[in-house]
């Protein structure tokens, strides 16, 4: 009877003192990833984009950028995102010089539209339960340090 009191009282303390999990960063539920994005200090606005997927605007080291949703079942159940940045240029960026940045960065793949706008684009995979708040802010942090590099690499920022 002493062994049966004493687990269930050291299965209680172990419930109560245990830390509350942190609530991981799902496509699923967009509003985990604004509320990742404003607990570490960024601006982040949750909109629908043009076909009705979820779409958050932010930004990062002062440069405008926004988080596609995809794999989407009737516009929500999302299964992987992207950061996505796009620019208009008064001056054409040649395919060499963007070929240029995807041979020598890993992150942060380039290309250029048809229409000539520029653009660069991280693909972070969040199926399968998502991923704690802490790898979230990783992710982007690897984001926030290519952005700049690539504004300079095209030409954008000096």
């Amino acid at each position: 009877m002493i062994n049966l009191r004493f687990w269930m009282a050291a299965a209680a303390l172990a419930t109560v003192s245990a830390p509350a999990a942190a609530e991981n960063v799902r496509p699923q539920d967009p509003g985990s990833l604004v509320r990742a994005l404003q607990a570490n200090g960024y601006a982040a606005t949750l909109k629908t984009d043009n076909i009705g997927d979820p779409l958050i605007e932010s930004s990062v080291a002062g440069s405008a950028f926004e988080i596609f949703f995809y794999n989407c079942k009737d516009h929500k159940e999302c299964a992987t995102i992207q950061f996505h940045s796009a620019y208009r240029m008064k001056e054409p960026v040649s395919l060499e010089r963007l070929n240029e940045w995807n041979m020598k960065s890993r992150f942060g793949n380039a290309y250029r539209r048809a229409d000539g706008g520029i653009v660069l684009e991280m693909d972070v995979d969040l199926d399968d339960g998502g991923v704690a708040p802490l790898l979230f802010i990783d992710n982007l942090e690897f984001w926030e340090t290519i952005l700049p590099g690539f504004e300079k690499h095209i030409g954008y920022r000096s």
